[in-house]
C-alpha cells in the first residue's frame, strides 16, 4: 500500500516517516504540538495543528530549519549548487566537511550541514567530543537534492517556532491545551548496541528515567497528553510504567549491508492524565 505521507527534506537515522500512521493515531487535538527533538520532523510534516514549537539540541539542525523558514529560495540555491558530480568524491567530502567545522557562520554552516546529511554515510548526525561533524563519506552514485521537500518544508513552517534548549526546558513551559510528542535519543536494546551520540551531549539511562519522570509530572500536574517513542525493552517498560503502551515492529538494518534487516520491536508511550 502507498504510503502518502511527506518525507522531510533530510535523510535522518530513526526518523518517524514509516511511523506516522500509528503516531497520529495516538495524537489527540490540541492548540499546538511542542516537540522536544525535533529531528527530521516528519511529524511536525504530517500532522494537522495551528501551530507547532519545534525544538532541538543540536544547533545546526535548527539554524538550517530558521534559515529555511525565512529565505527558502535563498537556501535553495545555494545549497543547489554543492549538490554537483565533482562534489560526490571523498576527497571532495571531507573536505567540505572540514569548511563545515571550522565555520562559525550559521548560513554557510546550513548551507554545507544540507551537503553533509545527502553525501554522508546514512544520514547519521555525530560529532566528536570537540563538537566537530565525524560522519564518514557514504559512496551514493548521485545523492537526491530535495527541492520539493524543502519548500513544503519552509511553506508549514510559516506556522512554527523553532528553538535549541534542553528538553526539560521546553517541556516544562507547556501549557494546557498543548499536546508534546518526544522523540528522543533510544534508550540501548543491549549494551552493545548504545547509539546515543546524535548531538555532542549523551544522552544515557539517567536521562532516559528523568524524561520518563518528567513526562510523567507535567502530564498529571497540568492535564496535558503527552506521547513518547522509544525502544520496546525491559527497561523501557519499566520507565514508562504509568503511560498506556502500544507495542510495535519495525524494520531496521541490522548491518552495514543495508538489505540485512529485521524487525525491532518499538513502543509508543502515551500519558494522558486529566488530575491537576
Amino acid at each position: 500500500m502507498k504510503n502518502n505521507n511527506s518525507r522531510s527534506f533530510l535523510k535522518w537515522a530513526g526518523g518517524k516517516y514509516a511511523l506516522m500512521d500509528s503516531i497520529r493515531s495516538l495524537l489527540p487535538e490540541g492548540n499546538s504540538l511542542i516537540e522536544p527533538f525535533v529531528g527530521a520532523g516528519s511529524v511536525f510534516l504530517n500532522t494537522a495543528y495551528d501551530k507547532y514549537v519545534l525544538n532541538d539540541i543540536n544547533p545546526d539542525l535548527i539554524n538550517l530549519y530558521q534559515h529555511l523558514k525565512k529565505t527558502p529560495e535563498k537556501l535553495i540555491h545555494d545549497a543547489q549548487t554543492y549538490f554537483i558530480s565533482a562534489n560526490n568524491d571523498a576527497a571532495k567530502y571531507y573536505a567540505i566537511r572540514a569548511e563545515f567545522n571550522q565555520s562559525k557562520d550559521s548560513y554557510y554552516r546550513s548551507v554545507l550541514f544540507l551537503y553533509l546529511n545527502r553525501h554522508c554515510y546514512n544520514g547519521l548526525c555525530r560529532y566528536n567530543l570537540s563538537g566537530g561533524f565525524n560522519v564518514p563519506f557514504g559512496r551514493y552514485k548521485k545523492p537526491y537534492f530535495p527541492e520539493k521537500e524543502m519548500l513544503f518544508f519552509a511553506e508549514k513552517a510559516q506556522k512554527a517556532v523553532f528553538s535549541c534548549q534542553s528538553y526539560d526546558t521546553v517541556i516544562n513551559k507547556a501549557k494546557k491545551g498543548s499536546v508534546i510528542y518526544c522523540d528522543p535519543p533510544y534508550a540501548p536494546i543491549n549494551q552493545t548496541s548504545n547509539f546515543t551520540s546524535y548531538s555532542a551531549f549523551a544522552f544515557g539511562i539517567p536521562e532516559q528515567r528523568n524524561l520518563a519522570e518528567l513526562c510523567y509530572q507535567v502530564a498529571k500536574r497540568k492535564g496535558i497528553s503527552i506521547l513518547l517513542s522509544n525502544h520496546d525493552t525491559e527497561l523501557t517498560r519499566q520507565l514508562y510504567q504509568h503511560a498506556a503502551i502500544t507495542p510495535l515492529l519495525v524494520s531496521r538494518s541490522i548491518s552495514q549491508k543495508g538489505h540485512k534487516r529485521q524487525k525491532v520491536g518499538e513502543l509508543l508511550a502515551m500519558y494522558q492524565l486529566t488530575q491537576g
